[in-house]
């Protein structure tokens, strides 16, 4: 039996990366499935859909459920006043737009569920340990060359074990080898992964969050 990708157990479920609740229907008919304990399944979907409805929130600005547009996020957001309340009772209107606090330890715990998922799916390379760093930041706080370290596809160093899909995805340019950005479903979801001195973990969620999650000592997004 395959071990729980996040914490090493036996299996008792299968779980998609990213969550279903961060993309828009119809799914992708090649959503990425894991092995998973019960427990790491469950474990984060309260905290998965709260960023996915915050995330709606701050990229449509809007004070109040009833103007957001998106009816997916709209329908969890008016089933659940809790996490409405909790949401927006963070926000405050500025003279530029609305604002939203971030609950960013729970936004952490999520960002490195989905890293050890991609580290395993796509590098067979499972992550049982804490890595070295988890940074997030917006895409548009980011600096030009925050922004192009961060967007420039990785050169590999060190090839991925031959049949992982790192290796299938793998580009080659001139002399080079490549790890591209993986598109789940435009505008929603975008990752890549690869593995040299490190195992390093990227992606971006609606198009607003960049994140990165590295084992190892290579210096990560600030």
């Amino acid at each position: 039996m395959a071990a729980c990708v996040y914490c090493g157990c036996a299996t008792e479920s299968r779980d998609h990366i990213p969550p279903k609740v961060f993309l828009d229907e119809p799914f992708p008919g090649n959503l990425h499935i894991v092995p998973a304990c019960q427990k790491c399944n469950i474990g984060n979907s309260l905290d998965e859909e709260y960023i996915s409805c915050l995330l709606e929130c701050i990229t449509e600005g809007v004070e109040n459920v009833e103007n957001l547009s998106r009816q997916k996020i709209k329908n969890i957001l008016m089933q659940k006043p809790l996490l409405a309340s909790r949401i927006f009772g963070t926000s405050a209107k500025t003279g530029t737009g609305v604002i939203f606090k971030m609950e960013t330890e729970r936004v952490k715990k999520v960002i490195l569920k989905l890293a050890k998922g991609h580290a395993a799916y796509e590098l067979n390379e499972p992550q049982y340990s804490n890595p070295s760093k988890v940074t997030l930041a917006p895409l548009i706080s980011l600096t030009s060359k925050d922004r192009e370290y961060f967007e420039t596809p990785i050169k590999v160093n060190l090839l991925p074990e031959v049949g992982s899909r790192a290796m299938q995805r793998m580009i080659i340019k001139g002399n080079d080898a490549i790890t591209p950005w993986t598109i789940v479903q435009p505008g929603r979801y975008r990752y890549l992964a690869t593995v040299g001195q490190n195992v390093l973990v990227r992606l971006v969620i609606h198009e607003y969050l960049a994140c990165e999650v590295i084992w190892g000592k290579e210096e990560a997004l600030n």
